[in-house]
């Protein structure tokens, strides 16, 4: 069986180091917060300007005027400083984010990302994805390998309108843990109740395997 999102938010959890500035995505990279071990120091950084950002409030503790870039209610931490958005991307770009994690709708062997619209579909922008792809430290992507039909979402080129182009580190999906190489894309880890073999089916694009490749723990 495929992993659920919580073990790819869990999985992703361990690339995070202590000290880092992280800035997590919509959808499954907001689960990566709720992973995070306790003895490590993570500051989680919004694009609309918070740093600090705590974990969901708890229904006797929300205050609607703190949100973060999904327009969710949050909590802050202690430490935790507010600025304005100007502020918040000057971060970003500066290259001050050390790990940000996307959801993506698609992502190709050059490391390129397609996550903000679906021609023909009501869209409310980009956000900050396009400067988060190029000023983060380091890129991680989570993600369904397939969508809903069963077709690849890893693929040899996206189709959909790009985010951002040979930006993307590492790729976890239900299926396996992906490294973006110069050779394509790289099979370290899968999911335990998958082959390695089954993972290269599902995928749009030809996937290396790695000779150390093992089961996602």
């Amino acid at each position: 069986m495929p992993l659920n999102r919580d073990q790819i938010a869990q999985r992703i959890s361990k690339e995070i180091q202590d000290g880092f500035v992280v800035n997590l995505g919509i959808g499954i990279p907001t689960l990566v917060a709720n992973f995070i071990p306790e003895d490590k120091t993570v500051m989680l950084q919004s694009e609309n300007g918070l740093l600090g950002l705590g974990p969901f409030p708890t229904d006797d503790k929300v205050d609607a005027d703190l949100i973060n870039a999904g327009k969710q209610t949050v909590t802050a931490v202690p430490g935790a400083s507010f600025f304005s958005s100007a502020d918040s991307f000057a971060m970003i770009r500066g290259g001050h984010v050390n790990l940000t994690v996307l959801g993506a709708m698609q992502v190709d062997q050059k490391g390129s990302i397609a996550n903000w619209m679906i021609p023909g579909k009501m869209v409310k922008g980009m956000g900050g994805a396009m400067d988060l792809v190029a000023g983060a430290q380091r890129v991680v992507v989570a993600m369904q390998h397939v969508d809903k039909k069963g077709n690849p979402k890893l693929l040899e080129e996206c189709n959909l309108p790009l985010t951002g182009t040979q930006c993307i580190d590492m790729i976890v999906t239900d299926y396996g843990v992906i490294q973006v190489t110069k050779e394509g894309f790289l099979l370290t880890e899968h999911a335990p109740d998958m082959t390695p073999e089954d993972v290269a089916k599902a995928t749009g694009a030809p996937l290396q395997i790695s000779p150390e490749v093992r089961p996602m723990s």
